[in-house]
């Protein structure tokens, strides 16, 4: 029988990808999600008969046991994402981005594999000049940051996990964020035509959300060499200042007008550029690039026609 999947928060941006593609891998999934934003991102995948929906909470302690008794892995993808977001709602990031992990690794057995996704958010400021290897101290500054770092530690001293510290991701995903810097910019690029950008300068990492779907995939399967290490997951080709990546975005849309003006700063400090070597060598890379990625936002944007409030 095909091995058993357990992810939280199925139903978001990562998560209706990574569902999509667990089961054309072959895996049975089980798909949780309390659905908090009315998302209908899994309908897609409904007529699956290896793929199961349950409504309910990541912090529901007699759910959850029934959940991981029957998974032979199990994805946690159930968060608060974001800076703001956690400052926000502070006990639910907490209960959700690290109480819901303590919880699932206190009722899982040994042999049951853990795949988690960190942020190298985690890595907090550093120069932007020097490449942020997994070895590289984790500092992070805010809350979403150090929930996030915590959870990965408290996993790392587990047996059978692995962590994945993602890069900013991007594309097209059936539960749609536009808050992310590569969606961000190439929604404003058509839709104001014009972007007023803070820290200018400050690099970071990228990757295309089907690229993070593959990469779970790849260290389920590849659990005996990854175990117990951190992995960042990101794109080489793709360490970029916030200036770069919207001239990159203005190749795509001529008429875009970038504006620089010190109007705000990260609540992260997120200055710095990544090294994904240790991922490489385990056998996976990153192969959707940013052109492709903007050429896809650009044809999705397409469907989202006329704006809920504004008439045009």
């Amino acid at each position: 029988m095909s091995m058993h999947v357990l992810v939280t928060g199925a139903a978001g941006y990562l998560g209706s990808v990574l569902c999509e593609h667990l089961l054309d891998a072959g895996y049975r999934v089980t798909a949780l999600d309390n659905l908090m934003y009315g998302q209908n991102s899994l309908f897609h995948l409904c007529a699956n008969p290896n793929f199961e929906f349950i409504f309910g909470d990541a912090r529901n302690p007699e759910l959850i046991q029934g959940l991981v008794e029957k998974a032979d892995a199990i994805i946690p993808l159930a968060a608060i994402v974001g800076a703001t977001a956690c400052d926000r709602d502070p006990w639910g990031a907490k209960s959700i981005n690290l109480e819901a992990i303590q919880l699932i690794n206190r009722l899982r057995s040994p042999q049951q594999i853990v795949v988690y996704p960190n942020t190298n958010s985690g890595y907090g400021t550093q120069t932007g000049e020097t490449f942020c290897t997994e070895e590289t101290p984790l500092e992070p500054i805010s809350l979403y940051g150090q929930t996030k770092v915590q959870a990965e530690l408290e996993l790392l001293d587990s047996p059978n996990v692995v962590t994945l510290r993602l890069a900013t991701v991007f594309g097209m995903s059936p539960r749609m964020r536009l808050d992310l810097l590569v969606n961000h910019f190439t929604y404003a690029a058509i839709t104001d035509g014009f972007l007023v950008l803070f820290e200018k300068d400050f690099k970071r990492n990228y990757i295309h959300v089907r690229d993070v779907a593959d990469a779970f995939i790849h260290a389920i399967e590849n659990v005996d060499t990854m175990a117990g290490r951190p992995f960042n997951a990101g794109l080489d080709a793709a360490n970029l200042s916030k200036e770069e990546l919207a001239l990159k975005v203005k190749e795509y849309v001529p008429n875009f007008y970038i504006h620089a003006a010190p109007i705000g700063s990260d609540p992260d400090k997120r200055n710095y550029i990544v090294s994904n070597q240790r991922l490489r060598e385990a056998g996976f890379e990153a192969k959707r690039d940013l052109d492709h990625g903007i050429q896809e936002l650009l044809k999705g944007y397409r469907m989202l026609g006329r704006g809920r409030y504004k008439n045009v």
